[in-house]
């Protein structure tokens, strides 16, 4: 019997791939139009899109300037999470300092150490700024920004010295597998043999010119994007408009309800009719609606000429009471078509006791 050389595929892997690429293309497309990729690639800079309400708040869009910075292909670092660029000596600080503006959803400027594909070091200022939507200030996206740290200018420095600089021991990059380039080497501290290790490297600043061409670079993307999604009329800004009236979820929030796999959307019961305020992956997949189509209306969306009356009436009644209760539910899919429903609806409290959000998964 005749065998291949080659590693055979399996189809569902296959499908699964596909699935994944098409869903972060559409991230983008979805909200700002068919052309907005083109644009970005014709934009200078090193720079990536991640969308928090995508489970594990995974790179969206990566620039050909990051790509020559990084040595990472893109293709390579689309649906991971920017971890991928940090290491053994990325500050621990630095990276916390990222992780609460992601939480409050704001912007932020922080020098920090990153690994290229190949693994070595090398300082740039990031520069981290949310994307919102205009109409209800939910967030879109994060953009982040990397502009290289001049390595000359950080040595000339370097000897004299600056109160307390923490000084790091040299090190050797551990060797990884292929597919996981950037894995993490917590707990391993090798001597650095080659020319690849920091020696007594202190913390880093960058220049005022290199603070201004992030803060500049951002700006322009911010602009191109606000350009673009008004094509969709689905605007959006780099401020949260304060004028809104369903308030938007925090990124904590939203990168936890993520990881969630089942089809469940999240309403704001203390809102006049009760709007979704979260929509999961699944719920996306099952109903044919977008997360923006679907955001500020009531559940009755998926209401059609089958769906009981009498079911939703005993709906209301259990929420008025508090109550989680479960149905049998005919609902409708964007294109009409219809599906069974088992539908269970339970209060979510915060922590005065007072129920503030109803899961309907």
């Amino acid at each position: 019997m005749a065998t291949s050389g080659a590693a055979e595929v399996d189809p569902g892997d296959r499908e699964r791939q596909q699935h994944d690429r098409r869903r972060l293309a559409s991230s983008l497309t979805a909200r700002y139009s068919d052309w907005v990729l083109e644009a970005l690639d014709e934009l200078p800079g090193s720079f990536l899109l991640t969308d928090p309400s995508l489970a594990g708040h995974p790179i969206v869009y990566a620039s050909r300037g990051l790509a020559a910075l990084t040595g990472y292909p893109r293709r390579e670092v689309l649906g991971r999470n920017a971890r991928v660029f940090q290491g053994t000596a990325t500050d621990r600080a630095a990276v916390a300092g990222v992780r609460e503006a992601v939480r409050a959803q704001r912007a932020h400027q922080v020098a920090i150490l990153n690994y290229r594909r190949d693994g070595s070091p090398h300082w740039v200022l990031l520069h981290l700024a949310p994307v919102f939507q205009a109409r209800d200030g939910s967030l879109l996206h994060f953009l982040a920004v990397q502009v290289p740290i001049d390595a000359a200018r950080r040595r000339a420095g370097a000897g004299r010295g600056a109160p307390g600089a923490v000084l790091a021991a040299c090190r050797e990059e551990a060797r990884v597998d292929e597919d996981f380039p950037c894995a993490s080497h917590a707990g391993k501290v090798f001597v650095d043999m080659d020319k690849r290790g920091l020696e007594a490297e202190e913390p880093c600043v960058a220049s005022d010119s290199e603070k201004e061409k992030a803060t500049n670079t951002a700006n322009s993307i911010v602009s191109a994007l606000n350009r673009y999604s008004k094509l969709t009329s689905l605007v959006v800004s780099g401020k949260r408009c304060d004028s809104v009236g369903i308030p938007a979820l925090s990124s904590s929030l939203n990168l936890s309800l993520g990881r969630i796999k089942q089809s469940f959307v999240l309403t704001h019961s203390c809102l006049p009719d009760m709007p979704i305020i979260y929509a999961s992956d699944a719920f996306v997949s099952l109903t044919g609606y977008s997360r923006e189509e679907i955001l500020g209306c009531n559940c009755r969306v998926l209401n059609g000429p089958g769906t009981s009356l009498e079911v939703f009436e005993e709906i209301n009644q259990h929420i008025c009471s508090e109550q989680a209760c479960t149905v049998d539910l005919l609902s409708y899919r964007k294109d009409g078509s219809s599906f069974r429903d088992l539908l269970h609806v339970s209060p979510i409290r915060d922590a005065s006791g007072r129920v503030s959000y109803l899961g309907s998964p």
